[in-house]
């Protein structure tokens, strides 16, 4: 297996610049690339491994499973997205009827309230991936305009990558954070995330969630909403959607790895508050690869908390940055470039905000 040089490889972070510049361009700039976004990530994934001389069995196997963690079980992301995809495939109509009358019945405001809150906590109790499936499969089934549904997805995907944090069940970031500091001095164990992190969450989600309710669907008017089921999925696009997102992820596995050589050797030795914003490649890069190779238990609990809120707020604003995006966009045939309009603004505005509240802690 190969290891990473002690010292900086000039060709290696020349190489792996060019693949992050690439990764932040091309899908805004060639059609063909934003169009096949999961193979472009695949292809700059494959690029930055051999770039930086890291392929093994071990990570080849690694980015074929990429799985979830529901409960106490590893199950792969293609196999949850594929199995919900499917049921809602054959009961789409009942579905989408309790989603409108539920919708008309609470009233706009307060539904898409409820609905980003509990996306937001409940991510961090069924895991990210079953709840980004079933915030997708509600948005769709939503008589909303294209412009709409997509804002609704990037505010409540803002929502359940914070969320998703406050229990190892949520998402690997998590559980990697506690594995890395289950020993001395912090002895993490499974309620650590909440304990820390659980006053910026919290109060955090429930934020987004008024802001969304308020942001999205300004005219929208329920006595006019439809409870006709529109649903045009076929079993093909079903199956292909799983096959998209598993790729995504795959990709983001390969990406991360790649680009260990550029975080061993530069990130991890900058302060604090400058990690909050470094960590803003989590918009493009796998979060829980960031956080395995930047935690650790000498850091203090200040580092830890940037390092950690820098990662889950950056991962919001763009589509390869949290796998909710991931499936949102992939079931709301969301681009690149559409996500961006949205999410960058609201991700730069909610950094600036916890930046602020989390300076008293970098000084």
């Amino acid at each position: 297996m190969s290891h990473i040089p002690d010292e900086p490889v000039f060709y290696i972070v020349l190489g792996l610049c060019l693949v992050t510049l690439l990764v932040l361009i091309l899908p805004f700039i060639v059609k063909k690339v934003e169009e096949n976004l999961e193979l472009f990530f695949v292809v700059m994934g494959v690029c930055a491994v051999t770039i930086s001389g890291l392929w093994s069995w071990e990570l080849v196997i690694e980015a074929l499973k990429a799985p979830v963690v529901i409960g106490t079980v590893p199950i792969g992301i293609f196999q949850v997205v594929l199995v919900f995809g499917l049921l809602i495939h054959y009961f789409n109509r009942s579905f989408c009827r309790f989603v409108l009358t539920v919708a008309s019945k609470l009233g706009w405001r307060l539904f898409t309230f409820l609905l980003i809150f509990l996306v937001g906590i409940l991510s961090s109790v069924i895991s990210i991936i079953m709840a980004a499936v079933l915030l997708s499969e509600i948005i769709s089934a939503l008589p909303l305009d294209k412009k709409e549904k997509i804002k609704f997805a990037v505010v409540a995907c803002f929502a359940a990558g914070l969320g998703a944090v406050l229990t190892p069940v949520g998402e690997p970031l998590s559980t990697i954070l506690v594995n890395k500091l289950s020993g001395a001095p912090f002895h993490a164990g499974f309620l650590f995330p909440l304990q820390v992190f659980g006053i910026y969450i919290i109060p955090g989600v429930i934020i987004i969630a008024l802001f969304g309710a308020f942001y999205i669907g300004r005219n929208v008017d329920l006595k006019n909403f439809s409870h006709e089921v529109v649903y045009s999925e076929t079993l093909k696009t079903v199956i292909l959607r799983a096959i998209r997102v598993f790729l995504f992820v795959a990709a983001l596995v390969l990406l991360g790895e790649g680009m260990k050589p550029l975080i061993v050797w530069y990130i991890v030795h900058v302060p604090a508050w400058i990690l909050y914003w470094i960590n803003m490649v989590s918009a493009i890069l796998d979060n829980a690869t960031l956080t395995a190779m930047e935690i650790d238990a000498t850091l203090t609990l200040p580092q830890i908390t940037g390092i950690i809120m820098g990662l889950l707020i950056a991962g919001g604003m763009l589509i390869p940055g949290n796998i909710p995006n991931i499936v949102a966009a992939g079931r709301l045939k969301i681009s690149m470039k559409e996500w961006a309009v949205i999410g960058v603004p609201i991700g730069l505005v909610i950094m600036a905000i916890y930046f602020l509240i989390l300076l008293p802690q970098f000084l």
